[in-house]
């Protein structure tokens, strides 16, 4: 509800029916039950909890996030009015999807979102909160929804060991969603002109009607994350790339091989930006083995969680004496003009895009190059390409 133009959270719950009387100095238990609650570290309604969640089945969700962010236990009762079909269909049919969006939103922003994630799945409400499109593919197993789970487990586990001051609020919360989707990466589905989507856009956008450059970020991250992945073992070890492994269309043909790992890290931290640590980190719930392959938890895995962060600081050290943490600020040496001056151009095109890419490759392969020498470089090239032609 709304108080003086301030929003106040209710959940109904006995420890919330407490008063504190100005005139008295004293709290005033309407319940008589609301202070033993508290002292217990327990969530309960004061009325029947199926009685009060089909009132405002919102209050569901509500005292799943209170429970988590306070630590305390959800009753008994509670939890199985929670878990009821009436309950669980009252919730999907009543509560619209902004307000439901916005609980999970400040449940993945809280002190304890693991937790609440492990409420929601437990109490069966995982596919009615994060709802799927009717038809996608690649098929999902069975238990996704509890890979979920376990991925947001692990992610939220690296993220403080590596050291939550790393990342800035946004960073922290986008990273926590990307972890939770994880699963979903690869799945699509079509939107009316068949066109293929990420599920993963489907969940921000429709199931809880979050804002588009969320579901962006976390897309483009999980992307980053993938790329990551295949650099790696060469970031750790300062050896050249496998570029049979490697995307070859952004004008590394002919780069030095020498190059070509600084060349990819820098097309893909100036895609990422200042959210390459999270790209990062997402990688590493798959590196070097998957953490959803394996029914024990991070910590009694074959790569537990000190191994995984002793990777990530690897690589950010590699970034980083590359000279690559802040590559996408770097102006490019050529602008359109100069370029299509080369090639004698009246107009931008497909060609001048490609040229561009071409240039920010000789770029990042000669750090210290300037702009006459790529000037130098792209002339003599281009009469190389016309000979041929």
């Amino acid at each position: 509800m709304r108080l003086y133009d301030v929003w106040i959270d209710f959940v109904n719950l006995r420890s919330e029916n407490m008063f504190y009387n100005i005139n008295t100095s004293s709290v005033e238990d309407l319940t008589g039950r609301g202070i033993e609650d508290l002292k217990s570290g327990r969530i309960v309604t004061p009325l029947p909890p199926k009685e009060t969640f089909l009132d405002d089945p919102l209050r569901v969700l509500r005292a799943i996030r209170f429970g988590a962010r306070f630590r305390f236990t959800l009753d008994e009762e509670l939890k199985k009015a929670a878990a009821a079909d009436d309950v669980r269909d009252a919730l999907a049919a009543k509560i619209s999807k902004e307000r439901i969006g916005t609980e999970i939103d400040l449940m993945i922003s809280g002190n304890e979102p693991v937790k609440a994630v492990e409420y929601i799945y437990d109490l069966q409400l995982f596919s009615v909160v994060f709802g799927l499109p009717p038809d996608y593919e690649p098929a999902l197993p069975d238990d996704c929804n509890r890979f979920c789970v376990t991925y947001l487990g692990a992610g939220w586990n690296l993220l403080h060991s590596i050291g939550s001051s790393v990342f800035n609020d946004d960073q922290r919360r986008l990273a926590l969603y990307a972890a939770l989707f994880f699963p979903f990466r690869k799945a699509t589905y079509k939107d009316n002109k068949a066109k293929k989507i990420p599920v993963v856009n489907y969940i921000f956008r429709n199931s809880l009607k979050r804002k588009a450059s969320d579901a962006e970020m976390v897309i483009g991250v999980h992307s980053a994350a993938e790329r990551f992945l295949k650099l790696i073992p060469s970031l750790e070890s300062d050896r050249e790339c496998d570029f049979d492994e490697l995307d070859l269309n952004n004008g590394l043909g002919g780069i030095p091989a020498s190059s070509k790992l600084r060349v990819s890290v820098g097309f893909l931290l100036r895609d990422i930006k200042d959210f390459w640590r999270v790209a990062l980190l997402i990688s590493m719930l798959s590196y070097p083995s998957d953490v959803g392959c394996s029914e024990d938890s991070l910590d009694n895995s074959k790569h537990p969680i000190e191994k995984r962060r002793e990777a990530f600081k690897v690589v950010e050290d590699a970034i980083f004496r590359l000279g690559l943490e802040k590559v996408w600020e770097a102006k490019p040496l050529l602008n359109g003009k100069e370029i299509m001056s080369v090639l004698q151009l009246k107009a931008g095109g497909p060609l001048v895009r490609e040229w561009q890419q071409r240039i920010l490759a000789w770029q990042l392969a000669n750090p210290s190059g300037t702009a006459e020498e790529c000037l130098d470089w792209m002339r003599e090239t281009h009469q190389k390409r016309v000979k041929l032609e």
